[in-house]
């Protein structure tokens, strides 16, 4: 006989005594039912239960309550709360992208007023001595042959733009587009934040959610296993049965390791979105408010967003500050017409070789650019052409804004819709595990029947909390595609 033709008999052996023992426990007298294991405290159980029977307690379900307000019935940590609302308000006032942003904006505002200071009159004051040998002349490192005298002296001068035809005026406008641009970029930035935070926090606040639904779930397929464990040794159950029982408890153990891995995560995202350099783990706080359904008409919302949205105004600007730098490029070409004037007085002198005690003088000077290697005319239509591609960057993040509102809008919708079906789901999902524990404390199903309905009312209790969460974050997002975020 081969090694294979042994095998299979050995094989077919083992099926033959395993059918057998069934077939033994089965037709066996029914002994008296034994005390039920300790039932867990639940978030929610299932909705249907046996008046006669015991029921294995359901793993935890959201039937007609938001996470949020089954999270409220556990009992509370020592843990710092935190609400949505604040976590806005600590992140736009830690974290340092908004202090960038406003700093740039602060620092813009000067190069406003360096601009202008073109526009106003530069005075200069002067005190001088001289100690020298008298009528002496300088013969070297200088193209002049100036007599020096002994002599002290002081004096001012000023110059006074008087027109340069546009160009400063044209720069000064273009500075103060670029303030406004930097202003509507810090507040941009400020909404990038707020963003970012409702998406740690949601996710953060739904990986808390899970990681409940996970521990309950561990604890049910504990008692579980403690009560088909205990019917294995009084000879009610198989030893298939207490099998299935263990493994289903180590997929829930593995399950609630990962949640936990993740909520872990998520709050360690928070604390770095709200400027944290520390790890700090917050007991989050909901609203509990009631799930309201999209804006119906989208248009509006389009609509809206063109004229909210703070990076769009800011590529406007730019855009605008740009034609104003090309125009004061174009006049450079145009003259420049400056007056000038000095004044003082030489106390200190030799009388034979100075006419007077004082000098004064006032003057008008006019700059014609007659050539200079096409250098403005070069820089003119550089700033043109700059121009026109700020003016398509604008157009283009036009274009993108009115995508990225009608995306979020439909995912919004879908997501809405999602909450009521994972609800509905949910609720047969009770439904049926409440009918597996009957018909297998009854003895008309196995366990994998049990463990089948365990797994789908976990997956839709699971199923649940995230769409209620994503939910939220679809709104946050699509307030943040029309620019309505604080």
């Amino acid at each position: 006989m081969t090694r294979k033709s042994r095998a299979r008999i050995l094989t077919a052996a083992s099926i033959a005594l395993l059918t057998s023992s069934a077939d033994l426990i089965a037709q066996a007298p029914a002994k008296p039912p034994l005390p039920d294991a300790p039932i867990a405290r639940l978030i929610a159980q299932s909705a249907i239960q046996s008046d006669t029977q015991p029921v294995i307690p359901a793993p935890s379900a959201v039937t007609g309550q938001s996470p949020a307000a089954l999270a409220s019935t556990q009992p509370s940590t020592s843990n710092p709360r935190l609400t949505r609302a604040e976590a806005e308000a600590m992140a736009t006032k830690k974290n340092p992208r908004v202090t960038v942003a406003r700093l740039l904006a602060l620092a813009q505002h000067q190069v406003v007023r360096e601009t202008r200071a073109a526009e106003l009159p530069t005075g200069l004051a002067s005190i001088t001595a001289v100690d020298a040998d008298n009528a002496t002349r300088i013969s070297a490192g200088s193209l002049t042959s100036s007599r020096l005298f002994e002599h002290a002296g002081a004096g001012g001068g000023f110059t006074q733009l008087i027109t340069d035809f546009g160009r400063t005026r044209n720069l000064v406008a273009s500075s103060k587009l670029q303030e406004k641009a930097q202003n509507a970029n810090a507040l941009a930035t400020t909404e990038d934040i707020v963003i970012a935070t409702d998406q740690a926090f949601y996710n953060a606040l739904q990986a808390q959610a899970l990681l409940k639904v996970s521990q309950q779930n561990v604890d049910t397929r504990q008692t579980t296993d403690t009560q088909v464990n205990e019917m294995t040794k009084n000879k009610l159950k198989s030893t298939l049965d207490s099998s299935f029982a263990d493994v289903n408890l180590s997929q829930a153990k593995l399950l609630l390791l990962d949640a936990q891995n993740n909520a872990d995560s998520t709050m360690a995202a928070l604390d770095a979105v709200l400027g944290l350099d520390r790890q700090v783990t917050y007991e989050l706080v909901d609203d509990n408010a009631p799930l309201q359904p999209p804006p119906p008409d989208v248009d509006n919302l389009v609509q809206t967003g063109l004229q909210q949205r703070p990076d769009l105004q800011a590529l406007h600007y730019d855009q605008q500050a740009a034609v104003k730098f090309s125009h004061a490029q174009h006049d450079q070409l145009f003259p420049t017409i400056s007056a000038a004037g000095t004044a003082g007085s030489v106390p200190i002198r030799p009388a034979e070789y100075y006419v007077a005690n004082w000098w004064g003088a006032i003057g008008v000077n006019m700059n014609i650019p007659v050539f200079n290697g096409f250098l403005y005319t070069s820089q003119a239509k550089e700033a043109s052409i700059r121009a026109e591609a700020a003016s398509e960057q604008s157009r283009n993040l036009r274009d993108q804004i009115v995508r990225d509102i009608r995306t979020s809008w439909l995912a919004a919708n879908t997501a809405y819709q999602r909450v009521a079906v994972t609800a509905e789901l949910l609720k047969q999902a009770n439904l049926a595990l409440g009918l597996a524990q009957t018909r297998y404390q009854l003895g008309l199903s196995s366990i994998v029947e049990l463990s089948q309905a365990q797994f789908q009312q976990t997956d839709a209790a699971i199923g649940n909390t995230n769409a209620q969460y994503q939910y939220r974050l679809a709104l946050a997002t699509l307030n943040y595609q029309i620019g309505a975020t604080p």
